[in-house]
């Protein structure tokens, strides 16, 4: 099977099991998310979605967080991953967008890393989830399920793994594919006891069917 076939079968299936796959991340705006994905950094999104209403109820927008006392934005986020860490790029992060940014949340990606707490992945989130920017965020599901289905090749880091997905998934579903990804590995393609019995993709695993990796090539 060529990796565009592999391409073809994988995204098919997809669009058949999951066809309206979305963040589960609750927010109604660019600031709401860009809050939320730095949240969610290596913590659950059920869990920041417990979290979220009533941060944005004391902090509505981008202009309060700014004014916020990080003691006070960490009591509000306790119960995340990193709430140290978090308070303070949540409330550096606001400060930037107000001072430089003119309260706008930016839409390059460039200028999103400037700000505290947002990476790569992250800047990729806000690009194609709150603008419709073409990109393809890469966390630790998105780079095992790819790679468990011979969809990349070799990669060693997310940047990798990014450039081969965009390389291969029409634009127009980078968003949807995004989802789908995630929500696999999240809920199918586990790290740890993956359920393969129930996995329609089971038969191009090369986690199971490690044989198939040397058909596997980028072209």
């Amino acid at each position: 099977m060529t990796i565009a076939q592999r391409y073809d079968t994988v995204l098919a299936y997809f669009a058949t099991s999951m066809p309206n796959a979305d963040t589960e991340l609750v927010f109604r705006d660019d600031y709401e998310l860009l809050v939320a994905v730095i949240l969610s950094a290596q913590c659950t999104d059920k869990r920041v979605n417990m979290v979220t209403p009533a941060l944005f109820q004391r902090w509505p927008d981008v202009e309060s967080l700014a004014k916020a006392d990080e003691a006070d934005v960490f009591a509000m986020i306790a119960t995340v991953t990193y709430p140290n860490s978090k308070c303070r790029y949540l409330v550096q992060m606001a400060r930037m967008v107000m001072d430089i940014f003119g309260g706008q949340i930016p839409r390059t990606r460039e200028d999103l890393m400037r700000l505290p707490g947002v990476g790569r992945k992250t800047a990729n989130v806000m690009l194609i989830v709150a603008f419709g920017v073409p990109a393809m965020p890469v966390d630790t599901h998105v780079h095992r399920v790819a790679a468990r289905l011979g969809l990349t090749v070799g990669c060693k880091s997310p940047e990798q793994t990014e450039r081969q997905l965009l390389e291969h998934i029409p634009a127009r579903l980078l968003a949807k594919a995004h989802h789908w990804l995630i929500l696999f590995g999240r809920y199918t393609c586990t790290a740890l006891n993956p359920h393969c019995a129930d996995c329609a993709l089971a038969s191009l695993c090369l986690r199971l069917h490690p044989e198939q990796g040397e058909e596997v090539t980028l072209f």
